[in-house]
Formats: structure tokens, C-alpha cells, sequence
């Protein structure tokens, strides 16, 4: 199966976290928003010391959100949700059980691959819902996707099987304690447009 190298690397990197499941995509913020619409949040509060993708990601999906002034080592909770923003993070046993904790694997970040993200979490029903959305609504195990009669909505927030090959090699040198990483507080910006 051509997706079998990215599944590897979820079970591999589910079982280094202590997290039931793991679901990679092709970006923590694509991560993040798969949660959020998983969850169908409405409104939230988190850090006003995150990176712009955060925000952004709230407006497209009209999402009500209030910034707080709250420094962090690491991760982020979405108040008012099981979300965490992970994406400094990456040690054994790190799953907090009941929460989806999304992961990045970008530049600077404990597994470098250049790009990529991944979702932790131990609901079974939301495994599968988000294993699908991530790759365009489609069901993994039917080949060729032609032959998939229904589909759910889905998005284009696929891993590569490349990122995923990368991620097998490094996953076991990784068990980096979380680093403070100094961001911006955004509420001194403003984001105009849609």
C-alpha cells in the first residue's frame, strides 16, 4: 500500500508520545484547524504569544477568539477545549489522555523535517473522521480512490510519504525537553480582509 510509510510513522510516533493515536498532516496550524472543526468551536481563548498562523486560522473559520496574556515552554491549551497547540514539544509519554495535542515538524522544532504536523489524540470516532478530512475525505484503504463512492467534506492537509519516511529515520533521536520560544504578543497587530 503506498500510504503504508506514513502509517508506520504515526504508530511509531503514537507509541513514543503514549497516545492512543496519531494522525499526521501536512502542517501543525492544518492540525490545529482539523481539531477545531472537529470540535466545532465557536469561540476560544489562548496565548497572545503564538505565531500568526493562529489567528488567521480563527478568522477563516469565524471563529470568536480572545488573546491572553500568557507565556508558554512548549504547548498551549485552547481554553474551552481538549486542543493543545504541541508544537514545540515532542518527548516520550508526553499524551495527556482525553486532549488532541497537534504537533509540528517544521524548521527549529524537535523533529525537523521542514514541514508537516501530526495530531495526538485517544478518541477512536475523531481518529477516524480526521485520518479521512486529512486527505481530501478519503478512505485510505480503498485503491484507487475512483472506486470510493462517498466522501466526506475533506481537506487537502495530506502528509507525504517522503515527510513521513524522514520522520521514521529522526523519530528515534528525538526526546528534546520543551525550549521557551520567544513570540510576538499579537494583540498588537491587526488582520484585515476576510
Amino acid at each position: 500500500m503506498a500510504f503504508e510509510e506514513i502509517l508506520q510513522f504515526e504508530q511509531l510516533l503514537a507509541k513514543k508520545t503514549g497516545a492512543p493515536y496519531a494522525v499526521m498532516t501536512d502542517c501543525c496550524t492544518h492540525a490545529i484547524e482539523l481539531c477545531l472543526r472537529y470540535r466545532k468551536v465557536k469561540r476560544v481563548q489562548f496565548t497572545a504569544y503564538t505565531y500568526l498562523s493562529i489567528p488567521m486560522t480563527m478568522h477563516k473559520l469565524g471563529i470568536e477568539y480572545e488573546l491572553v496574556p500568557e507565556k508558554w515552554t512548549g504547548e498551549y491549551r485552547f481554553y474551552g477545549t481538549d486542543i493543545w497547540d504541541s508544537a514545540r514539544r515532542l518527548e516520550a509519554g508526553m499524551y495527556r489522555p482525553g486532549q488532541m495535542q497537534c504537533l509540528s515538524f517544521g524548521h527549529n522544532k524537535p523533529l525537523q523535517i521542514g514541514h508537516g504536523g501530526a495530531i495526538l489524540l485517544d478518541d477512536k470516532e475523531a481518529y477516524g473522521v480526521l485520518l479521512q478530512q486529512r486527505y481530501d475525505g478519503r478512505d485510505l484503504a480503498i485503491s484507487p480512490w475512483q472506486a470510493q463512492r462517498t466522501f466526506m467534506v475533506g481537506y487537502h492537509y495530506r502528509p507525504t510519504i517522503e515527510d513521513a519516511r524522514i520522520g521514521l529515520e529522526k523519530l528515534y533521536f528525538v526526546n528534546e525537553p520543551p525550549k521557551y520560544h520567544e513570540y510576538p504578543d499579537l494583540r498588537d497587530i491587526e488582520i484585515i480582509g476576510d
